[in-house]
């Protein structure tokens, strides 16, 4: 184990090591986006290399489309690959159905494409995301910048109607400008506390006139590699299952 990982680094690496072993020769896969995912691509990237492990990508960001290239991953658009096989992506939080958050770098709205195109999404997470209910993590939606102002007023005011226990709406910044995804839009970050009913709240939301898509990802994943400390793994949903 590498002596400059911190403690999280190491569950975060343990997780995309266990399920860099799911992707085979002649799989399209689906390639996340954030910290865990980096680790991710590294590892298929060591297996591409010592392995002879070749298989198809379509990354869900254009900073994991240059790290995959990097490793000599071939990389693809989705409209190239059709369906996909798997794929692997982190989660900013996930709860005992498998709802996830998800979009705390900024690419959930192509993730959650990526991931329904996909006969399988599965997760890697260290610990600490998995709650017992959703909501401590502010929820992304990403909304077009035509009337952003607007659509967070909009946005506001169905939030009154839900069951959640906050209803902060905050426009994501970054170097002092309006954060800007890989599709030229922005995202508002809903601070909630709680979500009660995520299927209710992911349904308003998305009809919402200027929102493109919210972090909620609802049956869709099937399986989760949880990451810890020291270095061991846990499995929840499918994979579980399938260890027996």
């Amino acid at each position: 184990m590498p002596a400059d990982l911190s403690p999280s680094d190491i569950a975060k690496r343990a997780t995309a090591r266990r399920a860099a072993d799911l992707v085979e020769t002649g799989m399209k896969v689906g390639l996340g986006t954030g910290s865990t995912a980096a680790f991710l691509v590294s590892r298929l990237g060591e297996r591409l290399r010592d392995e002879g492990l070749r298989f198809t990508a379509v990354p869900t960001s254009t900073r994991t489309a240059e790290q995959a290239r990097g490793e000599g991953i071939e990389v693809v658009t989705l409209n190239e690959a059709g369906r996909l096989d798997l794929t692997i992506d982190g989660a900013d939080e996930f709860d005992a159905d498998l709802t996830l958050i998800k979009g705390g770098g900024g690419a959930h709205l192509q993730e959650k494409i990526v991931a329904a195109a996909s006969d399988r999404m599965v997760v890697i997470a260290d610990a600490g995301k998995e709650v017992a209910t959703l909501g401590a993590f502010p929820l992304p939606v990403e909304v077009i910048p035509f009337g952003w102002r607007t659509t967070q007023a909009l946005v506001a005011r169905t939030l009154e109607n839900m069951d959640v226990d906050g209803g902060e709406t905050v426009l994501r910044m970054r170097d002092g400008a309006a954060f800007v995804t890989d599709e030229g839009n922005h995202i508002l970050d809903l601070h909630l506390g709680r979500i009660g009913d995520a299927r209710a709240l992911s349904a308003a939301l998305n009809h919402v006139p200027g929102v493109v898509e919210n972090g909620l990802f609802i049956d869709i994943c099937d399986s989760v590699v949880i990451g810890h400390e020291d270095g061991s793994v846990s499995l929840r949903g499918r994979l579980a299952a399938e260890q027996g």
